[in-house]
C-alpha cells in the first residue's frame, strides 16, 4: 500500500456507495433509470468547507492521487456536499480503461463521474427521491470542469438501453 493512503476521518458520517447487482437481464419498465457502468474506481467525494476527501469503497482517501477530481470537487459552489461516483482514466476513444487508472499512468488525468448527490450544505438527501438528487445534481455541475463529470442517465427501455451500449463497446 503507497503511504499517500489514509484512514478517512472517524468522525464524519459514512456513507456507504450504492452498488450494482448482476442479473440475467435488464430490468424494465418506467421505475427504472440506466446508467453506463464506468471501469475505474468507486469513489465517495466528501467536501467540507476547504477539504476534500476521495472515499474508496475500502475506506482509503485517494485525493492525494487524484488532484483534478479534488480541484474539480473543490471549486463547486457549495459549502459541503457528498457526491457518488467512478473515478476514472480513459483511452484515446474516450472509454473507461481501468488499467490506466490500475497502473497509476494517468492520475493526473483521473475524473470523476458523478451519478447522485447524497448530501448538500449540510442537508442529507438520501431520503430525497433518486430523480430530485440527479437534477440537483446536474445544476451543480451545469458550470464544467475536467476533474467531474455528471454521469447521464437514461430513462428508457433497459433492454434498448442494454443493446445500445453493447454496439458501443461500453
Amino acid at each position: 500500500m503507497s503511504s499517500a493512503l489514509r484512514e478517512p476521518d472517524r468522525r464524519v458520517r459514512r456513507f456507504d456507495p450504492c452498488l450494482p447487482r448482476p442479473a440475467k437481464q435488464p430490468p424494465t419498465g418506467p421505475a427504472w433509470i440506466h446508467e453506463i457502468k464506468h471501469d475505474g474506481f468507486r469513489i465517495v467525494a466528501h467536501r467540507d468547507g476547504d477539504r476534500v476527501r476521495l472515499a474508496t469503497r475500502n475506506g482509503f482517501d485517494f485525493a492525494d492521487r487524484f488532484p483534478l477530481v479534488v480541484e474539480a470537487i473543490a471549486a463547486l459552489p457549495v459549502g459541503s456536499c457528498v457526491l457518488d461516483g467512478e473515478a476514472i482514466a480513459v483511452d484515446a476513444n474516450g472509454l473507461s480503461v481501468f488499467d490506466l487508472i490500475r497502473y497509476r499512468q494517468h492520475d493526473h488525468a483521473v475524473a470523476l463521474c458523478a451519478f447522485d448527490l447524497l448530501e448538500l450544505d449540510g442537508e442529507d438527501l438520501r431520503r430525497t427521491p433518486l430523480e430530485l438528487r440527479k437534477a440537483t445534481l446536474k445544476g451543480l455541475l451545469r458550470r464544467g470542469h475536467a476533474g467531474v463529470a455528471f454521469n447521464q442517465h437514461f430513462a428508457a427501455d433497459g433492454a434498448i438501453v442494454y443493446q445500445q451500449v453493447l454496439r458501443a463497446h461500453l
